[in-house]
């Protein structure tokens, strides 16, 4: 029953995304295929091999972090705050996607700092979820002993540490990005959930738009933000989790 729940809630899932996300791919497709050809058209002496080596190029120098701004190029994305924010990334198991190692010695040290820093940053995530667990039971404790209550208690000051959370980790930070990155509060809440659930589409990235100028701070703040809403979210999450058991 629980394989076929499962089975089922991954095809319910599909189905839904494909009837969302498909049309607008394949529009995507064809307003593609049009500017380049309208490209083709309006300047004949560039030639379709030519061309599409160029994009090629474009594309793998995007991934590397390297952007052209008129004459010039932009750099940063492996300067110590963004190395920083790349390992918090990695060791998190976020793994954006956006950005890798494109040096064989920088593949292998990344292999070897995940293998130790994993294990490392899950017993750090472990033992702030406890301080914050130990934090709400002593709260519910006090307020037992000053008004007598019993399970009122306990419920009172789980849904204040709810609320509490939903608003430091999930929606006030999209206020933040919305500033320093110009995403809508929307675009700012969905890349906080997929940062602080690990899931790490790679989609929104805090840092990486060549035209805007970040705080030294922004990184830093960030990257504490994602280490105690991970703690706090992997308590929610196993309470679901015992929910659903």
């Amino acid at each position: 029953v629980l394989v076929l729940a499962y089975v089922g809630y991954l095809g319910l899932g599909a189905g839904v995304l494909q009837a969302l996300e498909r049309p607008a791919e394949v529009q995507a497709a064809e307003h593609l295929f049009q500017q380049h050809w309208e490209l083709l058209a309006n300047h004949t002496c560039l030639q379709g091999p030519a061309l599409q080596r160029l994009i090629e190029g474009i594309i793998q120098a995007y991934k590397s972090g390297i952007t052209l701004q008129g004459n010039t190029t932009s750099l940063g994305r492996w300067d110590f705050s963004g190395s920083f924010f790349f390992s918090i990334a990695a060791i998190t198991t976020i793994g954006y996607g956006n950005l890798s190692p494109s040096t064989a010695t920088g593949r292998i040290f990344c292999i070897l700092f995940a293998l130790f820093g994993i294990p490392l940053n899950l017993v750090l995530l472990n033992k702030i979820g406890q301080l914050m667990l130990l934090g709400v039971q002593h709260c519910a404790h006090r307020l037992e002993e000053v008004f007598h209550w019993q399970k009122k208690a306990s419920l009172l000051i789980k849904t204040c540490a709810l609320v509490t959370g939903l608003l430091l980790f999930l929606l006030l930070p999209p206020l933040l990005f919305s500033d320093k990155e110009g995403w809508s509060y929307e675009e700012g809440f969905y890349y906080s959930f997929v940062t602080l659930s690990t899931i790490g589409f790679g989609d929104y990235v805090i840092g990486m738009n060549p035209d805007r100028t970040y705080p030294s701070w922004y990184k830093n703040v960030v990257s504490v933000w994602i280490l105690f809403g991970m703690a706090w979210l992997a308590l929610v999450i196993k309470f679901c989790i015992n929910f659903l058991e």
